[in-house]
């Protein structure tokens, strides 16, 4: 592995350890939103004040660049995550669903890594379960609102996650000359290194 890839590991890793797992993310300070604009701010920020599932949308973004219909795979993964929230809203449950929510986090990251792009049928496979995992993780901090800062926190959620992926894979392509391979496994890296630190944050919570 190149020296900077492992940095760039290293590096996501430390970045990690000032990062709160994934469930603990609340915009609003902990308390639910009570209307329609309080609803749609929350669910504006609550994929980047997460950094787990900021690292999850750019890496979907990245590895849907490769596809020609790599915009319609990177909202397959935003509906996901949708279909994961109202899930937990819901009060379906879900069990190790931090764990599995950091391994999917390393699983894209890995897969970013790699010199060939995923086969489509198995990136629309792996970006619907990475999307339901994190919409699983992030339905925490909205259950129990009112149905309309509930919807508003939906339509919040769907326009920054698909602004997020599709800006990553427009970003991606506009490289493509020559410099985005490397830059895509760069991130890729970071992705894995910061899905393996948060991983070990969940199973040992006091390392």
């Amino acid at each position: 592995m190149r020296p900077v890839l492992i940095r760039a590991m290293i590096g996501a890793a430390l970045l990690s350890m000032l990062a709160q797992p994934a469930a603990a993310h609340h915009v609003m300070g902990g308390v639910l939103p009570a209307n329609f604009l309080q609803g749609f701010l929350s669910g504006l920020g609550h994929p980047v004040i997460g950094i787990d599932h900021l690292a999850a949308v750019v890496a979907v973004g990245c590895l849907a660049a490769a596809h020609r219909f790599g915009a319609a795979l990177a909202i397959g993964f935003v509906a996901a995550m949708m279909v994961g929230v109202a899930v937990y809203v819901g009060e379906a449950t879900l069990p190790a669903s931090e764990i599995l929510a950091a391994l999917a986090v390393v699983l894209l990251g890995a897969v970013l890594i790699r010199p060939r792009p995923l086969h489509p049928a198995i990136a629309l496979a792996l970006f619907t379960a990475a999307g339901f995992l994190h919409g699983y993780a992030l339905g925490e901090s909205i259950v129990g609102a009112e149905a309309t800062p509930l919807l508003a926190y939906f339509a919040g959620l769907a326009l920054i996650q698909s602004a997020i992926a599709l800006g990553a894979l427009f970003a991606v392509r506009a490289l493509s000359a020559g410099a985005e391979p490397a830059l895509a496994r760069l991130i890729g890296a970071g992705v894995a290194g910061l899905g393996f630190a948060l991983l070990v944050q969940q199973l040992a919570p006091g390392v």
